[in-house]
């Protein structure tokens, strides 16, 4: 290893510990801090916020780089220093945009708009939140200020969470998808409905909880390195790939979808913890984009959480922990009902066949946002429109409406497009582990995950930000991103369940 390159690792390690601390802070927020202390946060965060981006974006890390990018620049595409480097570049060219101020005042803003968010989701009430959203809508406006012009505005936030992506990229792709999905969906609204009362019964919350820690440790995420803790919003923490958390939440009037949520962040957990060691504290000890990040998710929780051969081998076990509200409820009819279609309100509660449609309708909304087009007092009507529009429905308040998601309060804007992205590119991860595992449903079947796992760390978890995310789909599955193979999932899976 060379002087400077020690020199610079050295200096990251030091900014992956502030960024580490400042999760760790932001995690105690959204679980165990009390509910006094979100001003103290706020300055603790942009404290140690500024400190991280002064120390990345210095004279001396600037220098460091154009040298080391020089230095290995013919260097192998296999290089871990080599991508080491080209992705700090990367980051140190977005992060010098920025000043610090703007850092810490984000940091402040957000804190806040996150305790606004939580009491305006408790009182279903708008009106508490929209002060705070105002401002965080006009820091991401600010923050797209102090790059370069886009083709679009939101271009340059969407690049922050998948590299290389361009709005007009998503908005082809949706437009591809919307139709296809809405074929399906009322095609699906012709046949008989499946019946799913036996999911919405009084279930002992505490045995939802310990039966869906069981199922995530089955899978194989590692306790001893993790953790599951109660929040307002189910989501992942990662702060080393030692120490990986997810928290979940309980609906009383949906009980298991505590279950699937579980799933669902076990997927983004065993990611981070499956990284290489070897990366840890650099630039590449995370996953490589939110799409990538979201595939895992989405296929833990859809492909094998939603699945029959899953269910073969954990009903049973369901049925002896809940045996009054499933008397009568067979295997076939269990899972019909964990996938039954229809329009709902919630996103991260919604089917596989109107889940992206959720996705679509926050995207236009974003868009709308920055380019100043929609004001936020008038986000509440926009989205209730968008909702009738979309689904046929329309929210009876703000709490399962424009509330729902804790994204807003964080300045989390680019974000949302990642799900959907997310969702395709499990489907066609998916169809290359069954040519690579022919008899992959057969393990599920019999509750054993270890060669999937397996599959998933050599293939995606172990290369960490190593490969950007097109370079890494097409090096694993030998094609760029298409909805070919998604689509197909669903019209299969659906064709048989509502036998169209």
């Amino acid at each position: 290893m060379t002087d400077k390159l020690e020199q610079l690792k050295k200096i990251f390690e030091e900014v992956s510990d502030l960024g580490s601390t400042a999760g760790l802070l932001g995690w105690d927020q959204q679980t165990y801090m009390p509910i006094g202390g979100g001003d103290a946060r706020g300055q603790q965060l942009a404290t140690i916020g500024k400190l991280a981006h002064q120390k990345a974006t210095s004279e001396e890390v600037g220098k460091l780089l154009d040298e080391l990018k020089q230095e290995f620049a013919g260097a192998e595409s296999s290089s871990d220093d080599a991508a080491m480097i080209r992705v700090a570049a990367r980051d140190y060219d977005k992060a010098v945009r920025v000043p610090p101020e703007f850092v810490a005042e984000q940091a402040i803003v957000t804190t806040k708009a996150y305790e606004a968010w939580a009491e305006a989701r408790s009182k279903s009430d708008f009106s508490i939140f929209l002060p705070h959203l105002e401002k965080v809508v006009e820091l991401v406006r600010k923050y797209i200020s102090f790059f370069p012009p886009a083709d679009h505005p939101y271009d340059t936030l969407l690049d922050d969470y998948e590299p290389g992506m361009k709005t007009a990229d998503v908005q082809a792709i949706f437009d591809g998808l919307r139709t296809k999905q809405v074929e399906l969906i009322k095609a699906i609204a012709a046949r008989p409905q499946v019946n799913d009362k036996f999911l919405h019964k009084k279930y002992i919350e505490s045995k939802v909880w310990d039966f869906s820690a069981e199922v995530t440790r089955k899978f194989g995420f590692d306790w001893s390195r993790g953790r599951m803790d109660k929040a307002p919003h189910p989501f992942e923490s990662s702060f080393s790939v030692n120490d990986v958390r997810i928290t979940n939440r309980f609906e009383p009037g949906n009980p298991l979808a505590t279950l699937f949520s579980a799933m669902h962040e076990s997927g983004h957990a065993m990611y981070e913890q499956g990284i290489n060691p070897d990366y840890e504290r650099t630039s590449l000890a995370h996953g490589t984009s939110l799409a990538i990040h979201e595939s895992q998710s989405r296929m833990w929780e859809n492909l094998v959480g939603r699945s029959l051969p899953f269910w073969e081998f954990f009903y049973p076990q369901l049925r002896k922990i809940f045996p009054s509200q499933l008397e009568g409820v067979g295997l076939k009819n269990f899972y019909k009902g964990i996938n039954k279609v229809e329009p709902s309100l919630i996103r991260v509660n919604a089917d596989e066949a109107t889940y992206n449609l959720h996705i679509m309708l926050r995207l236009e909304l974003e868009i709308a946002l920055m380019e100043g087009s929609l004001a936020v007092k008038d986000l509440p009507a926009a989205w209730n429109a968008r909702m009738q529009e979309y689904l046929g429905i329309v929210p009876p308040n703000d709490r399962l409406g424009v509330l729902q998601d804790v994204h807003w309060s964080s300045g989390l804007m680019g974000y949302f497009p990642t799900y959907t992205l997310g969702n395709l590119i499990s489907a066609q991860l998916w169809e290359k582990i069954q040519a690579d595992i022919p008899n992959v449903e057969e393990q599920i079947e019999a509750g054993n995950f270890a060669e999937l796992l397996a599959w998933l760390r050599s293939n995606i978890h172990r290369h960490g930000a190593k490969f950007e995310p097109e370079v890494l789909v097409k090096r694993v599955t030998g094609s760029a991103i298409t909805p070919e193979p998604y689509l197909r999932y669903l019209n299969k899976k659906y064709s048989e369940i509502y036998e169209l």
